[in-house]
């Protein structure tokens, strides 16, 4: 089965300047396979009848990847993030064609198991995020709750990366929420932002701010009064 074994790997260069070390052909243009850290261009790799199909369509790429005998990652190095990122996979075109032809033939089911499962996902999340908002207010009860509830929305949106979707924070892991209401506090009640925006770099900028945000956390924490029933106060001075 195609996949059992580990693929091959192709590098996409992001400028052609290096040659085949077999045919010498080059500046190899596009793709090329590294061996014994020597380039060869994919001809000379045995894979020049492959195809190239980016990523983007996961059901494709899964189908096209099992349907092909013979099959290569591609990947093309992110300088700023230090690491090599998946550009797409190089495969049969007759097991592409045959990949495409079955996609097109249940796109129909496909699409209305995505509605199902944004919807789901969506009942999810408006769960989460009235969880997160009860523990908020339960760690914090002098938090206006308008506050609250909009701590927890921007902390919990979903593919977010922030910490309410962190596996902390769907927890509801006291750590985790504390974060997510200090970095609302920070953002929105002091001059954190003002302060990046002038030049200061962001350890300093937090060390300034560090005394107003505790401040507000201090008189979060503080218990609510109990609230009077109308009329109580006039019973109290009869």
């Amino acid at each position: 089965m195609a996949g059992a074994e580990p693929p091959v790997v192709v590098i996409q260069p992001r400028e052609p300047r290096l040659h085949c070390a077999e045919c010498h052909d080059g500046p190899l243009p596009l793709l090329l396979v590294l061996e014994y850290n020597a380039p060869y261009c994919l001809d000379c790799a045995d894979l020049g009848h492959l195809s190239y199909l980016p990523r983007g369509n996961a059901a494709l790429t899964r189908r096209a990847r099992e349907a092909s005998s013979l099959w290569a990652v591609v990947l093309r190095h992110n300088s700023r993030r230090t690491r090599y990122e998946r550009q797409g996979i190089l495969v049969e075109e007759q097991a592409l064609l045959r990949a495409e032809a079955a996609c097109l033939a249940d796109a129909d089911a496909r699409a209305r198991r995505r509605e199902r499962d944004a919807a789901r996902r969506a009942t999810e999340d408006v769960r989460f995020t009235a969880a997160l908002t009860a523990e908020i207010l339960r760690l914090f009860p002098s938090c206006p709750q308008d506050r609250a509830a909009a701590v927890a929305a921007h902390t919990s949106l979903r593919g977010s990366g922030r910490v309410g979707r962190s596996a902390a924070g769907r927890s509801l892991d006291e750590g985790a929420v504390t974060a997510a209401v200090r970095a609302a506090v920070r953002h929105d009640d002091t001059a954190y932002d003002v302060l990046l925006m002038s030049g200061v770099r962001r350890n300093e900028a937090r060390g300034r701010v560090a005394r107003a945000i505790e401040a507000v956390l201090v008189a979060w924490r503080r218990p609510n009064p109990p609230r009077r029933s109308p009329g109580s106060a006039d019973r109290h001075n009869v």
